[in-house]
């Protein structure tokens, strides 16, 4: 190797013995995960398919399940035996602590109750708040303007409108803050759509986007203990919401796809992205969305399948575009289709296996709509009490391990 700069070599032909790597090797994440499998492979669990951090040992309707990430693992089990056992193999392989009962992990807060857990990100909000200094601003009531419409300054260039708006001098800040936005979304699934919307600027962010981004941190002040409420008795039921905002990209004409999936009354899975292609009418776009929610749902119920979890069949998908429902059920639309990739139409055999129903829902109980676009204040409101979503609460006389909540 390379002397230091500072040391001297002891001689013409004396080189140095590397004992140990300075800045790490390039594969030693992916060695550690590898050794790390073993182990636990040898010690009787199994891999899951659907997630390669999840293992899952399972003796005599016994079960202990372990998420993994980087070098922290999350246990959890039915029978404490079973943990003890797991204790012993990996003191033997490697050098451990136990940290007791999950209440702080990655930036999230775990509190718990007789009704449920809360996970929120509390502090890691009122970090974010302060940082921008807008610990003394006015709050927003919703993540983003109503009809704004945001676009690149190469796009406000050829349509000669907001020459005005200026690029930021330094693109770093707006950078760093969506980051840290992005990051508050595993908990908060209001914000969603409004970050990932201004995520799409982090090029060449201008004025008005920096402007409409600390608005979502006011938005944040406004509750920031809010967050993701998993209760502790639900139905074993997939229920999903699917909705579309058609062509509302100024720029490329493509629509915005979202979807919210509940597990019972608790909120387990969402998403908004922009669709990778044009559609050509509000039914297509839509479709789209039901095919993307679709692959969510086949996935969930592999998971718990895996976890013997027994869900409800069919599982329920809610879409408020009655054509879209149409296409779905009724392969007679040629016209229509006929120029929608292949991969879509598979939630038509999925409809006929039995594994998922459609159902029509009226566009003001659509939960999928905080997913796509900015709402009105009220609407807002309305969808996100509907979501599952709860505020910070403390109980720390009702604490229940992480443990046994999930096994109720």
């Amino acid at each position: 190797m390379i002397l230091p700069e500072g040391f001297r070599s002891q001689g013409e032909h004396m080189v140095c013995r590397l004992q140990k790597s300075l800045y790490g090797l390039k594969q030693a994440s992916r060695q550690w995960n590898a050794k790390l499998t073993e182990a636990l492979m040898l010690a009787g669990f199994e891999q899951s398919k659907f997630d390669y951090s999840l293992f899952v040992k399972k003796k005599e309707g016994k079960m202990v399940i372990i998420l993994v990430y980087v070098d922290d693992l999350l246990i959890t089990r039915n029978d404490m035996d079973m943990i003890n056992d797991l204790k012993g193999v990996l003191n033997q392989n490697f050098k451990i602590k136990d940290l007791g009962d999950l209440r702080y992990f990655l930036g999230i807060e775990i509190l718990r109750s007789q009704e449920g857990i809360l996970l929120n990100q509390l502090k890691y909000a009122q970090d974010i708040i302060k940082d921008t200094g807008l610990s003394k601003a006015k709050v927003a009531l919703t993540p983003l303007e109503q009809n704004q419409k945001l676009a690149t300054a190469e796009f406000d260039k050829v349509v000669q409108q907001h020459q005005d708006d200026k690029l930021l001098e330094d693109k770093a800040v707006y950078q760093r803050l969506i980051g840290t936005l992005i990051y508050l979304t595993h908990t908060r699934p209001d914000i969603t759509f409004a970050v990932t919307h201004l995520s799409q600027f982090m090029q060449s962010p201008k004025q008005s986007h920096m402007e409409a981004t600390l608005r979502v941190v006011r938005y944040i002040k406004k509750e920031p203990g809010l967050g993701i409420f998993l209760k502790a008795f639900n139905k074993h039921q997939l229920v999903a919401y699917c909705d579309s905002d058609w062509a509302s990209c100024p720029m490329s004409r493509r629509s915005v796809s979202g979807f919210c999936v509940h597990l019972g009354d608790s909120l387990i899975s969402w998403k908004s992205k922009k669709q990778c292609t044009i559609s050509k009418s509000s039914a297509e776009a839509e479709y789209r969305s039901m095919a993307v929610v679709t692959s969510e749902l086949v996935w969930l119920s592999g998971l718990f399948k895996e976890l013997k979890i027994s869900v409800g069949k069919p599982m329920k998908l809610f879409c408020d575009n009655k054509a879209a429902l149409q296409i779905a059920a009724n392969p007679v639309y040629h016209e229509r289709t006929k120029h929608i990739e292949i991969d879509c139409h598979f939630i038509r055999e999925k409809i006929q296996e039995g594994l998922i129903a459609t159902e029509h829902v009226p566009t003001a109980d659509q939960l999928a709509d905080v997913m796509t676009k900015a709402l009105g204040s009220q609407q807002h409101s309305h969808l996100i009490s509907k979501l599952g979503l709860k505020k910070y609460f403390y109980t720390s006389n009702l604490r229940r391990s992480v443990e046994r909540i999930i096994s109720w």
